[in-house]
């Protein structure tokens, strides 16, 4: 049996029996093991399953090459990659600096949401509807069925309210 290292179906193809390889030997099944171990079986049977077994390793072989054919090098990676890796005090600094952001931003949000409690229900959604939903002051008052001059004056207490708060914290 020759050595073909490369491929697995190229090794099963030409030999003249099954062969399986594993990391540490290769084995192959000849039809005379075949037919010792399996004395109710006969020769077709042991082609019928060489032969599906050269068509299992053989679309293992095409499947490998259509996945290669997608595989990218580095140089077309290009503007994908970075220039360089980041040393692992620079990860460090970079995760303690990211979980220092989000620790900000949940302060920030907290400090949002005790400034939105101390607008009234109807101040709050308008204010959200303006500053969040870009509504602007008539479709606000079109939505709500009032007029614009109501609206106009709730944004304008909501924003007082806000600023009051912020500016006391």
């Amino acid at each position: 049996m020759k050595n073909y290292k490369g491929s697995d179906y190229a090794l099963n193809k030409h030999s003249k029996g099954i062969v399986y390889r594993f990391a540490d030997r290769i084995v192959e099944i000849t039809i005379e093991d075949y037919l010792a171990e399996n004395p109710d079986k006969t020769e077709t049977d042991f082609l019928a399953l060489k032969k599906q077994s050269d068509d299992i390793y053989h679309d293992q072989v095409r499947n490998e090459n259509a996945q290669t054919y997608k595989n990218v090098t580095f140089d077309e990676l290009g503007d994908i990659l970075p220039d360089h890796t980041n040393s692992p005090e620079q990860t460090i600094v970079s995760a303690i600096n990211s979980q220092e952001e989000a620790e900000k931003n949940r302060k920030r949000l907290d400090m949002a949401n005790h400034a939105l409690d101390k607008l009234t229900d109807v101040q709050r959604r308008r204010y959200l509807l303006y500053v969040i939903d870009g509504l602007n002051e008539r479709q606000i008052a079109e939505l709500e069925h009032t007029t614009q001059q109501a609206v106009s004056k709730s944004l304008l207490s909501a924003e007082k309210k806000i600023k009051k708060f912020l500016a006391s914290a």
